[in-house]
């Protein structure tokens, strides 16, 4: 089942092509990531698939149901997950927690299934010890690692992720990916990631989407050269 569909999609800044001609699809299952240059509009691509952006060619479709029927949960990790500043008020456990008040659960207690989510979450990222600290206070990469464990206790179907790793050492990183593995294979999930990261993702992943400049353009125009099958 296709979770994302993205056909012929064209996009341009102020009349400026950045995207051209993209088609992929991402299944429920499947582990896919986006690569590419500095400057690949790899963010903008996933801010059209999000909807916060509207292509000018094309579509990108991401589907309301999950394989069970139900209503898709996305879980998605922006690149400015480290900008809490000092003052932050929130613990990581507090912060992480507020993932499982999920949409029409806003005045309902949390039962002994969403507190075992919670620490599940932070020990799937290393944070569970940290818990107790301030947001504030936590280096760029714990910062990075709270907010992943904090869409990890929502329990989406769907998990869209620009460069989750920053911050995280080589270790924490393979940790990350066995986990996303396990994720996609044992859990029926969906993820689309964007990473620099593709020599140690080898072996994790399903399929790559690589955007790359067109030669013949003046300005910074991408468009989809490959999309490679992983088994």
């Amino acid at each position: 089942m296709h979770y994302i569909t993205v056909d012929k999609l064209g996009f341009a800044w102020d009349n400026e092509p950045v995207l051209d001609d993209i088609s992929f699809t991402v299944d429920q299952g499947e582990f896919v990531i986006l690569t590419g240059e500095n400057g690949a509009a790899k963010t903008t691509l996933l801010r059209n698939i999000l909807g916060l952006l509207d292509p000018d060619q094309g579509s990108a479709v991401i589907s309301d149901k999950n394989a069970a029927g139900e209503k898709m949960q996305i879980g998605y990790v922006p690149q400015t997950l480290t900008s809490f500043n000092a003052g932050f008020p929130s613990t990581v456990y507090e912060f992480v927690k507020s993932g499982r008040y999920q949409q029409h659960r806003w005045f309902k207690k949390l039962d002994d299934m969403d507190y075992e989510h919670v620490k599940r979450a932070l020990n799937s990222v290393g944070m569970w010890e940290q818990r107790h600290h301030k947001i504030g206070e936590l280096s760029g990469g714990q910062k990075q690692r709270v907010g992943i464990a904090r869409i990890f206790a929502t329990d989406p179907d769907l998990f869209i992720l620009d460069e989750p790793t920053s911050g995280m050492d080589k270790n924490s990183r393979a940790a990350f990916y066995q986990l996303l593995k396990h994720n996609t294979r044992h859990h029926g999930k969906a993820i689309l990631m964007v990473t620099h990261d593709d020599n140690q993702l080898e072996g994790y992943f399903d399929k790559q989407i690589h955007l790359v400049r067109k030669e013949d353009s003046p300005w910074r125009c991408f468009s989809m050269s490959s999309c490679n099958g992983h088994s």
